[in-house]
């Protein structure tokens, strides 16, 4: 599967994490669980949205969401979910953390027509 996207329907990922306490990480993830589920089947554009304990960092967790467009996305900061779910990660003060968005312009499998692994972006065309 290749795509291409303009910028303004291009989809969107955000990647972030939060640093908490490591002895409440698990049970602040946990909480969590309900409104990720939530989020993937309730709020329109939402393909990813996951909060997960970073396995290599004891007090990480990490934020992975992707959606099918800035609009979806502008939808999701209005909706209770994004609220409910900040306030459930704010409930154990945060020790750091940083979010960063992505526009994504293309999209590929991993894999070629061989089954080798690949950075390239076929032209949609070839």
């Amino acid at each position: 599967m290749t795509t291409s996207a303009h910028a303004s329907s291009a989809m969107i990922a955000i990647i972030g994490h939060v640093d908490v306490d490591p002895a409440v990480r698990d049970e602040l993830v946990a909480a969590t669980a309900d409104l990720q589920r939530s989020t993937q089947q309730d709020e329109p554009g939402c393909l990813v949205y996951t909060i997960a304990a970073d396995p290599a960092d004891p007090g990480r967790i990490r934020i992975t969401e992707l959606w099918e467009s800035a609009e979806a996305l502008d939808a999701h900061f209005q909706h209770p979910n994004f609220l409910a779910t900040g306030g459930v990660l704010r409930q154990a003060a945060p020790r750091g953390g940083s979010a960063r968005k992505y526009r994504i312009d293309a999209v590929a499998d991993v894999r070629g027509p061989d089954g080798a692994m690949s950075t390239a972006f076929p032209d949609a065309d070839g």
